[in-house]
């Protein structure tokens, strides 16, 4: 880039010459153009112009990223800088995840399963009371369905949440705990029982949650997350792009196998923050 003390002396030359380009332009274009000939010769004219300042391709790339960052913003999609959006199109696989992307976010309670020893009430009362602490999108249905059926909650000691896993507390001297079978594993307490009942209720797309308290197994409850319904045409415009759509949730693998068949994607599931952090997917 020239300096700025030269460009000072080269623009008495410079701003003429394009000046007298263009209205020669005009001016041939007008004698020994088509018709309509004016028309014509103003086009080339103001062409002329447009080509010669180089201005004009240094202020069209920061517009074009801001209505590109603008139209993005607009649609709920964030872009970080100018040079992932070029990046962008680049992109061969789109890696999203299940739950509040794909599905609506708004889950609801469909079943409460109770082992022997516990009813409906009462592991509603401990699942609802242990997880009004936690932030997880699925914790707002279990509350909402515990205040429809007007279930007083307990008050929670030492809340504890295991990372990719589930949560733990005390309530009222026991130790319970709500997550998936590799916490159920750490506190001790089988779900051989009702094993079977969880698969097929993962097997028609809902997230199951196991119950322990005190170490013995209490039962499960099941929390459904509908697909929106925009969903399946977005991805099928993703796959007419050549983009390949790759679902990553940290759910179960029967119940995210449950949903990519409806939507017709590859996903991988079971996936920790560990993982997901690593990128550790296959091509």
């Amino acid at each position: 880039m020239l300096p700025s003390s030269a460009l000072r002396t080269k623009s008495p030359y410079f701003v003429p010459a394009v000046l007298a380009s263009s209205v020669v332009t005009f001016i041939v274009w007008a004698i020994f153009g088509p018709p309509p000939a004016y028309a014509h010769a103003l086009v080339n004219a103001v062409a002329v112009l447009i080509i010669a300042c180089p201005c004009a391709l240094g202020l069209a790339t920061p517009m074009a990223i801001m209505v590109g960052t603008g139209r993005g913003a607009a649609e709920g999609i964030l872009i970080r800088n100018a040079e992932a959006l070029e990046t962008f199109e680049k992109v061969t696989t789109l890696v999203v995840d299940k739950t509040g992307t794909l599905t609506e976010g708004k889950p609801r309670l469909t079943s409460v399963v109770p082992a022997e020893g516990f009813n409906e009430t009462q592991l509603l009362q401990m699942v609802a009371s242990l997880e009004k602490a936690s932030e997880h999108p699925l914790a707002a249905a279990i509350l909402a369905a515990a205040k429809e059926k007007m279930i007083e909650l307990l008050a929670v000691a030492d809340f504890q949440s295991v990372t990719g896993k589930g949560v733990t507390g005390q309530l009222q001297s026991k130790r319970v705990g709500i997550g998936n079978v590799a916490l159920m594993a750490d506190l001790g307490a089988s779900s051989d029982v009702l094993n079977e009942q969880a698969g097929a209720l993962q097997k028609e797309g809902q997230t199951v949650m196991f119950i322990a308290s005190d170490g013995k197994f209490a039962g499960l409850i099941a929390v459904a997350d509908p697909i929106k319904e925009t969903t399946l045409d977005v991805i099928q415009q993703l796959k007419k792009e050549g983009i390949r759509v790759l679902m990553v949730t940290g759910d179960n693998h029967t119940t995210a196998a449950a949903v990519a068949a409806k939507l017709g994607i590859d996903f991988e599931a079971d996936v920790l923050p560990e993982k997901s952090k690593r990128a550790e997917f296959p091509s």
